[in-house]
Parts: C-alpha cells; sequence; structure tokens
C-alpha cells in the first residue's frame, strides 16, 4: 500500500504550479525557455549545502566542470561515476551535488559527476562523447574498470545505458555494474506509457517530445547510442533498472530490461507501485523513496565487494 506521506510529497510536486498561483501544470512547447528553465533549476541549488561529513573537490576534466564528492573514509581504489539527468537540456555538478552525496555517504565511495554538454546548443552525440571521455579519464587516473561503477538518473540514467553500448562499440574495458533509475531508452517517445501515465507522473506536458527532440536533433533515434533499447547488450556487466509504475518511462524500462537480458545480462528490474519519475531521488522524505533508494546502494555493495581485489 503507498505510504500517506509518499502521496502528499508526489502530490505537491504534481501540483507545484500552485506555489506560482497558477492554476494549470506547466506545458512544454515552441515557447519553452532553455535558459529560464535552467536558471530557475541553478538558483535553488545554489541555496543547497553538502553535509558536514561530505567534501568536494571541484576541477576540470577534459575542459568539462567536474567535481568529486567525497564521503569520510571512501573505500580506496573504488569509484561511482555518476552522470546526473536534467531531460538532456538541463542540470549540472551544481543541481545534482547533493544528490551524488546521498549516494557517495551510504556507499561510501569517492563519486565523480560532471557537466556534460547540454542540448539544444550541444545535440546528439555531444553528451554521451562527454560521458566516454569522463569514463576514460577515470581510466587514466588509474581506476581499474571493474572498480568503477557507473550510475544515473533519467536522461543520465539513459546516458549510462548508452555509455556502456559505446564502451562495448570501441573495445573499452567495461566497468563493475551499473545502475540506471528511470531511463527514456527509445528517444521516439511512443511507448503506450508516454500516453497511459501522462497524468500520473511528474514531468510536463509536452517536455518529453520538446527535449527529446533538441537532444535527436537531425540524427536517427534508432542509433542504438541514442536510444539504448535497440542496443546489443551481450558483455554488459550487471544492472540495476528502477522505475515506477506511474511514470511515463514505465514501458521503456521494462522493455530494455527484457532486452538485455535477452543478450545474457544479470539484470535486476524492480518496479515499485506508483511511483513516479526518478523517486528514489527523493529518499529519504518518503518510505518507498528510501527503500528504493538503498535497494540501489546495496546493488553498489554489492558488486564493489564482488570486485574486490
Amino acid at each position: 500500500m503507498q505510504s500517506l506521506r509518499s502521496r502528499i510529497v508526489i502530490g505537491l510536486i504534481k501540483n507545484r504550479h500552485w506555489f506560482k498561483l497558477k492554476l494549470k501544470p506547466e506545458v512544454v512547447d515552441e515557447n519553452f525557455s532553455v535558459d529560464e528553465f535552467r536558471a530557475s533549476i541553478d538558483k535553488v541549488s545554489a541555496k543547497i549545502k553538502l553535509p558536514k561529513n561530505i567534501s568536494s573537490q571541484k576541477f576540470l576534466l577534459e575542459g568539462m566542470q567536474a567535481e568529486w564528492i567525497i564521503p569520510q573514509n571512501p573505500i580506496q581504489d573504488k569509484v561511482l561515476l555518476y552522470i546526473h539527468g536534467g531531460g538532456f537540456i538541463s542540470g549540472s555538478c551544481l543541481t545534482h551535488r547533493m544528490h551524488v552525496a546521498k549516494f557517495a555517504k551510504e556507499c561510501q565511495l569517492k563519486s565523480l559527476v560532471f557537466d556534460y554538454r547540454l542540448a539544444p546548443e550541444h545535440p546528439f552525440p555531444a553528451a554521451p562523447d562527454d560521458c566516454v571521455i569522463a569514463y576514460k579519464w577515470l581510466l587514466n587516473q588509474g581506476f581499474k574498470a571493474r572498480n568503477i561503477i557507473v550510475g544515473g538518473e533519467s536522461a543520465g540514467a539513459t546516458l549510462t545505458l548508452s555509455l556502456l553500448l559505446a564502451l562495448k562499440e570501441n573495445d573499452i574495458a567495461m566497468p563493475g555494474a551499473a545502475f540506471s533509475i528511470s531511463p527514456v531508452t527509445d528517444l521516439r517517445c511512443n511507448a503506450a506509457s508516454f500516453a497511459y501515465n501522462a497524468r500520473n507522473d511528474v514531468a510536463p506536458m509536452g517536455s518529453w517530445s520538446v527535449w527529446t527532440n533538441y537532444y535527436i536533433s537531425d540524427n536517427d533515434p534508432l542509433n542504438p547510442i541514442l536510444s539504448p533499447q535497440f542496443g546489443n547488450f551481450e558483455g554488459i556487466p550487471p544492472l540495476y533498472i528502477c522505475v515506477g509504475t506511474h511514470e511515463i518511462h514505465f514501458d521503456d524500462c521494462v522493455n530494455v530490461a527484457k532486452v538485455a537480458e535477452q543478450h545474457g545480462v544479470d539484470v535486476t528490474l524492480r518496479k515499485w507501485d506508483k511511483m513516479i519519475h526518478a523517486f528514489p531521488l527523493l529518499s529519504p522524505l518518503f518510505p518507498e523513496a528510501r527503500k528504493a533508494f538503498l535497494g540501489i546502494c546495496e546493488f553498489v555493495k554489492q558488486n564493489t565487494n564482488r570486485n574486490s581485489d
């Protein structure tokens, strides 16, 4: 049974337009301003501070802004590469450092987040190319591939899968494991759940077509690096996929899990009843988010220990 606390929190998120004194939810269309959207998120994110027991180090990674998020006494020689979400058009170290800090603390892993290039200024393949650059940078820093865990949410979850397929395509050693929270895996966004969950989820109406089209640009959406559902996952490391049944991406998550499983991948698909897009990042606001978050972290810990030297 869905918790009362989750009903309240999700209800407030779904009706966030009330706080702006608007009667109707936002609709994303041709009048949408990417710059204003980014600025509004950055304004809120700038007020959030890391916990006292978490340190950070900002630096440039091959020209990209990047940040180490470091818990007390991290496990040596292991690392989490976190790929942030934001609909392919937004997100950064600033917006996601607190989310990454939660994973870093619970998993006891030094964690890296970085600013990959965003659409519409930089459409595909800029973002997955930058993910490969960040991953190879970790290898060049001396981290063994099996000691790297890769994960992300939303667009970052898609890019996590894209990264795995790109590494395979380029014959680069695979990470030890990966987790993907609420990915869109067919960028055409025509899975049935985009219709039947349109009013159940929290994504602004129309965002899935406008934002993804910014990212796709003139490219073929059936390209597996764009739409991982069409990739060959043979040889991909253990994979954890988390999704809520009220998500527009629900069918995409189920479908890509089936594809990966058919290719022999050790896949864990965790479906959460009546949960919304990327809800584990809302931990600890309600029990389901906390349990889902801890489930992902348990997967990370198991694979961190499994890959110990």
